[in-house]
């Protein structure tokens, strides 16, 4: 019995692997070995018909539902672009405001820059028209003094009595010192004295 047992148990290890190894060879047999026999004879039979296979294999996969064609590609390809083309134009859209803005910002810069100038002429002019007036005030003034530098004391002191205080004493403090005292000698001694006081507090 006990060689029985031992010839079963001996039997069935010697099964497992013959099982296994035999799964896996007819699984090699009867499906991968006829499936490269088939792809090698339609490789062959394309040679001879000068078919290109990756051509037809490029074919069925473009037919495939899941998988875009080069059609569908080409058509989003032209709405990227498309889309891409209108947010261009836009950005330029928005780049022709600002330089129209800028341009209208330099404009008016100019503008005002040119109209700065003009009032800068005018003011020159008017100054140097005043420093025109001014030289002629004082040549009059010199001519005015030398008048009086030229008069005899006697003749000036009654014409300096009768012109206003201030011109009086912008004539008075203007002259020689010899002169001025020998005007205010000839003067009444109340208009000297009110000369004097003038001239003082200059």
């Amino acid at each position: 019995m006990a060689k029985k047992d031992n010839r079963l148990a001996t039997e069935l290890v010697e099964e497992q692997p013959k099982k296994k190894s035999g799964g896996f060879l007819k699984f090699f047999t009867w499906i991968v070995l006829p499936i490269m026999f088939v792809v090698a004879v339609l490789l062959v039979v394309a040679t001879l018909m000068n078919t290109n296979v990756f051509d037809l294999g490029k074919k069925a996969i473009g037919s495939l539902p899941f998988i875009p064609s080069e059609e569908q590609q080409a058509k989003d390809a032209v709405v990227n672009n498309d889309s891409k083309i209108v947010s261009l134009q836009a950005e330029v859209q928005e780049k022709e405001a600002e330089i129209t803005q800028l341009q209208k910002k330099l404009d008016s810069t100019i503008t005002e820059k040119e109209k700065l100038l003009t009032e800068k002429e005018q003011l020159q002019f008017e100054i140097e028209k005043l420093n025109r007036e001014q030289d002629d005030v004082k040549r009059d003034f010199n001519d005015i003094l030398s008048t009086f530098d030229k008069m005899s004391p006697k003749a000036a002191a009654p014409v300096l009595i009768n012109m206003s205080d201030t011109e009086a004493l912008r004539i008075l403090t203007n002259l020689k010192p010899d002169k001025l005292a020998a005007i205010l000698e000839k003067m009444d001694a109340k208009d000297a004295a009110k000369y004097s006081e003038l001239m003082a507090k200059q």
